[in-house]
């Protein structure tokens, strides 16, 4: 059905429809209407980070910052969701318009700017939910947080949602908050792990409970940048890597007439590029810890392809946009038959 009303929803101004289409889902999952919108996958599970995800295909965060739809997105047959990213103070993020969509190249910029609601509400979201499922929570600085100081709102965050979450996404790499992409330098980041891990292992103690720390990180990288984060990702023993974030490059894109906004591009432009950085990792890496693939998935090959670049999981958001829910079962198929070798 989605492709019949997906006219109706590019008619509204990008950022009207997410808040319509979320509106509607919650309101069709409270009916039992979902089955009739998305078929459950199959079970396909795969072991990560010490979690086992029932099928591959997870939400990536930043469709649902607050935490306020799990239970309707849960209900499309995700593996995994991640919501968020959420700061500890709540923030307005940046000035509209900040969403655009590029239907000529499947593609979607954004510089949103971390708008959410704060920490607190997230939680106060969670704790609301009967999903039972993975729950990845991805966390951030506030905005007019200095750089230098940016590690303190890493570890409010971290302490913060630590019980809560299944696993827990550090955001270093989004471009639309200023001089945070600073963070994946060498020196910058290695200071953030080794407070980050000493964190996480206190808090188990605390707890009784090991809660995973996976790095996001940006598609913008050279090799060496690639392999000196490798390098650090092992070293301090962080359990998981998502690859990648929204670009800022523009390349292939210069047809379209947005093209000159600011912000990350993702969705098919970004394709390619997310899957060679996915690569670049997975032989820097060598199976040392798992890769999170997500940029520009917009059918089950597209998955596929993450997979065999050296992926163990695979997250999508604006394929969702163009493609609906029946992407979710397409690429669970797809990485199943990749896995099993069948074409």
């Amino acid at each position: 059905m989605y492709p019949l009303i997906r006219p109706l929803l590019f008619s509204f101004k990008p950022e009207t429809a997410h808040l319509i289409t979320l509106d509607a889902l919650q309101f069709a999952y409270r009916l039992g209407l979902l089955p009739q919108f998305a078929k459950r996958p199959a079970d396909n599970p795969h072991k990560a980070m010490g979690l086992i995800f029932p099928n591959p295909v997870g939400l990536a965060a930043g469709l649902d910052k607050n935490g306020d739809h799990i239970n309707a997105l849960a209900a499309l047959g995700f593996g995994f969701i991640e919501i968020g990213t959420v700061t500890p103070r709540a923030q307005e993020g940046n000035p509209k318009p900040r969403l655009f969509r590029l239907p000529e190249a499947q593609g979607i910029i954004n510089r949103m700017g971390f708008n959410n609601h704060g920490v607190d509400a997230l939680i106060e979201n969670v704790k609301r939910t009967d999903y039972r499922g993975i729950l990845g929570i991805n966390i951030g600085k506030n905005f007019d947080t200095p750089i230098e100081h940016a590690a303190a709102d890493y570890l409010i965050g971290l302490r913060r949602v630590y019980t809560y979450a299944s696993y827990v996404a550090i955001n270093i790499s989004s471009p639309n908050t200023k001089n945070l992409r600073q963070l994946q330098g060498n020196e910058e980041l290695d200071a953030l792990l080794t407070q980050l891990k000493a964190e996480q292992e206190k808090l188990a103690d605390v707890h009784g409970k090991y809660v995973p720390l996976a790095l996001k990180i940006a598609p913008d990288l050279d090799s060496e940048q690639i392999r000196q984060i490798a390098t650090l990702l092992q070293r301090h023993r962080i359990d998981g890597v998502i690859a990648t974030n929204t670009t800022l490059t523009r390349t292939g894109i210069e047809h379209v007439s947005q093209h000159t906004e600011t912000g990350g591009l993702s969705g098919a432009p970004l394709r390619d590029r997310s899957t060679a950085v996915i690569r670049e990792l997975a032989a820097a890496l060598q199976g040392a810890l798992p890769i999170i693939g997500v940029g520009g998935i917009l059918s089950g090959e597209d998955a596929a392809e993450k997979v065999r670049a050296g992926a163990a999981l695979v997250q999508i958001y604006s394929g969702l946009i163009y493609r609906g829910p029946e992407l979710i079962n397409e690429c669970v198929k797809a990485i199943g038959n990749s896995r099993s070798g069948v074409e």
